[in-house]
């Protein structure tokens, strides 16, 4: 463990974010520079877009960084009235201290509203030499491209299973944490690429005060483990409707999972099951119109049922 982070990771290195150094290099660019354009921070959650925002509001102001750094939640003022009152009255006032510029972090950007990022795309040029914007967002597709074109966009990729692992090693040699090898694995299956998720996952397994196993980890997180999912759905495939309907109530009963979670991880293991691709589709197409009918309303027992007795037909066709 501790040769794979000496290795990965050394002394110099650890005012990177994880997974992310080919964005780091560039935000160290503008600290160095003293000077930033308007940025915009796409990608999956828990990936490092905040702590990118904010590490690059401390190196460029030092300890005037509160004083010339404001965040705001997009999903909580999304309308139009808040960019015409707070973002701009904070825009239009001189930084504090030395700093040539103030930033406003705009988190979950692509939460605002289309009249609400109209307004805020001339806001942003015309206060662009006192006030410098950083937008936080998911999906770069649902920002206008006015806003687009005025920003520098840096587009961050889900974290790899080795990031995940070397920095969840670390947390765990640092705090003492006693942590089976299979419950890790466990652990960075269900983290999915999120670093947030996975930290905030062991922290909750751990507060168990006890071993980690990786029974412990699928209850804490409310994941079913993949190859209960997996069995339940090979029994359809071999005819067993009543067992694999039975197996699907001990899952969620168990686990505490609503439809929606289990269609996903159901979604998830047909790449496990040893049918042919055309059949794989099949159940793509299938799936794909259960969980949409879940989402919209529709009784997630029998639709999910349904999607069992679909199994049980496509396994029929191949006796």
């Amino acid at each position: 463990m501790n040769e794979i982070w000496t290795e990965r990771y050394r002394p110099k290195d650890l005012d990177e974010v994880i997974g992310q150094r080919h964005i780091t290099e560039r935000l160290k660019a503008y600290v160095a520079s003293g000077n930033m354009p308007h940025l915009l921070l796409a990608g999956p959650a828990g990936t490092g877009k905040t702590t990118c925002a904010l590490a690059l509001a401390r190196g460029l102001f030092g300890g005037e960084w509160k004083g010339n750094f404001i965040e705001l939640n997009a999903s909580d003022e999304r309308g139009i009235d808040v960019v015409r009152g707070k973002i701009k009255e904070f825009a239009r006032t001189s930084p504090l201290g030395t700093a040539e510029f103030k930033i406003i972090f705009m988190d979950e950007a692509d939460a605002l509203t289309s009249d609400a990022q109209a307004a805020l795309r001339r806001t942003m040029e015309k206060y662009s030499k006192i006030c410098r914007f950083i937008l936080s967002c998911n999906y770069s597709s649902k920002i206008i491209d006015p806003i687009q074109s005025r920003c520098a966009v840096f587009r961050f990729s889900p974290l790899s299973r080795e990031d995940v692992e070397i920095y969840l090693r670390m947390i765990i040699e640092k705090e003492n944490v006693k942590m089976d090898d299979d419950a890790l694995e466990g652990l960075i299956h269900v983290a999915r690429g999120d670093m947030r998720r996975a930290v905030n996952s062991l922290q909750v397994a751990a507060s168990l005060g006890k071993p980690i196993t990786l029974d412990v980890v699928y209850h804490t997180t409310g994941l079913a483990k993949p190859e209960e999912v997996r069995k339940m759905l090979e029994a359809a495939l071999a005819g067993n409707f009543l067992g694999a309907r039975d197996m699907l109530d001990n899952v969620m009963i168990t686990y505490g999972l609503s439809g929606q979670d289990i269609i996903k991880q159901i979604h998830s293991s047909f790449f496990d099951l040893s049918i042919t691709d055309s059949e794989k589709v099949r159940l793509m197409d299938k799936t794909g119109e259960v969980e949409f009918r879940i989402v919209e309303g529709s009784n997630e027992r029998i639709q999910l049922e349904a999607l069992l007795a679909y199994l049980v037909m496509i396994g029929g066709n191949k006796r």
